[in-house]
């Protein structure tokens, strides 16, 4: 993401997973249509940009989910979330600033942190849920001293789905597919190296 921004992470380009598309696609949960789509085509950005072109953004959004590393996928989902709504209430500003403050420093206390802030939000926002995104990147979710239960790797690719879809749908639902074009002109970017930034949708 840009080292422009101080507010992203500090990280060079990345690319979209193009490791084991398949993973990618079935933790997307495609619908039939866009599962036909998807198997045409030789990687990950080829199917994003095949199912956009076709319409089918809501898969599009799904796969880029699952697809971005952990980090960015998280900040994805807080730059969705800002997009839609610039001054959320304090439990959900705070759930917020705790995903992106995992996403700068990705340290134990900040994971656990998220978590705590998610479940304060009440779990039912996209800010809430790229918190949760944050904590079901890694380490345990059994509370601390307990033994460890490793989060499944598809987690966070599913909380962050969910804030997304969540964001779109927010302000203006009958834009929501205009909404998710702009939520994935920002992904790509991110994958790019840049800040995924998008203007106030309000």
């Amino acid at each position: 993401m840009s080292t422009q921004d101080t507010a992203s992470p500090q990280r060079p380009p990345v690319k979209l997973k193009a490791a084991d598309m398949k993973t990618v696609l079935e933790r997307a949960e495609l619908s039939p249509d866009a599962q036909t789509i998807a198997a045409g085509c030789p990687d990950v950005p080829a199917a994003i940009d095949a199912l956009t072109r076709a319409g089918l953004v809501t898969d599009a959004a799904r796969v880029v989910a699952h697809a971005l590393p952990k980090r960015e996928a998280v900040w994805w989902a807080c730059m969705c979330a800002r997009a839609t709504e610039p001054a959320p209430p304090p439990a959900d500003a705070e759930a917020l600033t705790a995903a992106e403050s995992w996403v700068r420093k990705p340290e134990e206390p900040n994971r656990r942190q998220a978590m705590a802030k998610a479940e304060a939000a009440g779990f039912r926002t996209p800010e809430a849920w790229a918190a949760i995104g944050a904590f079901w990147s890694g380490g345990s979710m059994a509370p601390e001293g307990q033994p460890v239960v490793p989060p499944g790797d598809h987690l966070t690719g599913l909380a962050v789905a969910g804030a997304v879809s969540l964001a779109a749908v927010r302000k203006h639902p009958e834009k929501a597919d205009a909404t998710l074009r702009a939520f994935l002109a920002s992904a790509l970017d991110i994958a790019g190296g840049g800040a995924g930034r998008i203007a106030p949708m309000v």
